[in-house]
């Protein structure tokens, strides 16, 4: 891990270890440095990655101060969130209508004849490409859904279209590239990778979108409630052994 990601990392940490408080100002850039072990540049750097991700408030004239209302909130972040919008680009390879199927009729509570758009994008980022994305919504939730929507955001697309998001289930795996992926990369076929399953529920509890993205040099940091019931269950389980 870079000194930059470490440093962030770290104080993300503390202000949910409550040892920052919310509306606390950090020590200074120097008093950073000498704290980490690192230059003023990396201080600099990794003070920008907190800003960017909505930790910290940089005042000018005034310094770095911890955001309100963070600690005791959930948390979900990773190596594409830190990019804005405008750094990220997108290259449509797919955009089709399908049925929904057995498998996919289950995921939106839908009929296994009802229509879905699928698109698939490849995600360029600083001019590298970087993410593979398979995305199914239904049609009926976006019915003027167009390719050129999906070259931006498509979360933006389902805020103007006047859905709220609420959350999303998200699971992670490693995976080895296939040929096919592994072209569209520009990396060799077998690589290990990470393959993310994400399913999107607005506030009424549908589920609008459901994606499947293969991701290189992937990150992730979450803060995960301790769940008593689930320690009860696997040391019940171990006893049984």
């Amino acid at each position: 891990m870079s000194k930059k990601n470490f440093m962030a990392e770290d104080i993300i940490g503390k202000i949910y270890q409550n040892r920052y408080k919310s509306g606390e100002q950090l020590p200074t850039e120097r008093e950073l440095a000498k704290i980490y072990g690192v230059s003023r540049d990396t201080v600099r750097r990794s003070l920008k990655k907190l800003v960017d991700l909505n930790f910290v408030e940089s005042i000018q004239g005034k310094g770095n101060f911890i955001k309100e209302g963070l600690a005791g909130s959930s948390l979900i972040y990773n190596s594409l969130v830190e990019k804005k919008f405008r750094e990220i680009s997108s290259e449509v390879l797919e955009f089709t209508e399908i049925k929904a199927g057995k498998e996919f009729s289950k995921i939106f509570d839908t009929s296994a004849d009802d229509t879905l758009f699928q698109y698939k994008r490849i995600r360029i980022v600083d001019f590298v490409k970087v993410q593979i994305e398979l995305t199914r919504v239904p049609k009926n939730l976006f019915p003027n859904l167009k390719r050129d929507d999906i070259k931006d955001s498509f979360h933006s697309y389902v805020i103007r279209s006047g859905y709220d998001i609420s959350h999303s289930i998200t699971t992670y795996s490693a995976i080895n590239l296939s040929r096919e992926d592994a072209e569209l990369l520009n990396l060799k076929k077998g690589k290990a990778v990470m393959m993310i399953k994400n399913r999107g529920i607005l506030s009424n509890s549908q589920v609008f979108e459901y994606s499947e993205l293969v991701t290189d040099e992937y990150s992730c940091s979450y803060i995960s409630n301790f769940n008593s019931n689930l320690l009860k269950y696997r040391n019940l389980k171990a006893e049984r052994k």
